[in-house]
């Protein structure tokens, strides 16, 4: 710690985080189903990356942006999970400063990037199901290229505006988050100075990256269903329901725990149960997604067996 020369502040070099649970009896358990879910969404993200890219009938604007979700999902659980393992077999889980923002500043831009993807993948969908004839028109390389990155680029301005403000903030000697990452709630427990800019911004940007994506992707299944219904062959229509399903499933899960997580009323004992449903938000849905995507999806199964077989002729 280092004294700063106005007022009984100090500049915080480094913070402690409290993790999951302080219960010594389960820090093994926990551990070992942490690094094995961690382990399987490595693999199952990185290989659904890599079957896209080596599929070329899997090369369409659905799975781009699929594969571009396993990017996120990928990155988004290499941010928190290993500091988090380390939790689990150390006394005390030791941040710095700078790493702990950058922290916080990567797990911003993967979750609000994330948002964004899945409100981009359910407009996709409504193309396709509702406007085929028009679907290589509307969804031509520059429109979902463009897509891609501006999830990106909006995600990198998010969580700039969101740490550049975290930066001005003073901290108290107090340094244990409340927390197994850095993320905005706990952080703001800890703070000495106002708070009031930083609050404003997670209403704002936290209503907007919720509910924006969130209208597009209700508005997008209401026609999707529409139309769905429409279809007079009840194969046609149990093949349509299944294309979307899988993402239906993954909206649910991945909102469901951010609105929780964001939407409670902050007291310590909602931070608590908060870690909880960021476990969700951060670790089973990047381990989930490609696990839903794949089992539920006929083309990946077919990409699957070309892969193996391939393999097998060599």
């Amino acid at each position: 710690m280092e004294d700063m020369a106005a007022g009984n502040h100090c500049k915080v070099t480094e913070f402690f985080l409290a993790g999951l649970s302080e219960k010594s009896e389960l820090q093994l358990p926990l551990f070992l189903l942490f690094i094995g879910f961690y382990v399987f969404t490595v693999v199952g993200n990185l290989a659904m990356i890599t079957l896209i890219g080596l599929s070329s009938h899997l090369h369409t604007p659905m799975y781009y942006f699929l594969s571009s979700l396993s990017f996120i999902d990928f990155c988004q659980s290499t941010v928190v999970t290993p500091k988090m393992l380390v939790n689990f077999i150390t006394e005390k889980n030791l941040i710095s400063y700078p790493a702990c923002m950058t922290q916080l500043c990567c797990f911003l831009i993967f979750g609000v990037a994330e948002c964004y993807t899945l409100a981009a993948m359910a407009y996709d969908r409504y193309v396709a199901i509702c406007n085929p004839l028009l679907y290589n028109a509307t969804m031509s390389y520059q429109i979902y290229t463009s897509l891609i990155f501006g999830v990106y680029i909006f995600g990198v301005f998010c969580a700039l505006v969101h740490t550049g403000f975290m930066i001005k903030i003073q901290f108290c000697k107090l340094d244990v988050i409340n927390h197994y990452f850095c993320d905005l709630l706990p952080l703001l427990k800890l703070a000495c100075s106002n708070t009031y800019i930083n609050e404003m911004l997670i209403l704002f940007f936290g209503t907007l990256n919720i509910c924006v994506p969130m209208l597009t992707i209700i508005t997008s299944y209401i026609f999707i269903i529409a139309s769905i219904l429409r279809i007079r062959s009840t194969e046609g229509r149990s093949k349509a329901f299944s294309t979307c399903s899988s993402h239906i499933l993954a909206v649910s899960i991945f909102f469901g725990s951010l609105a929780f997580m964001y939407l409670q009323p902050s007291s310590v004992s909602s931070m608590d149960q908060g870690k909880v449903s960021s476990v969700f938000y951060t670790i089973v849905v990047p381990m989930l997604n490609p696990l839903i995507y794949s089992l539920r999806n006929k083309d990946v199964s077919v990409a699957l067996k070309k892969i193996f077989e391939r393999k097998i002729f060599m």
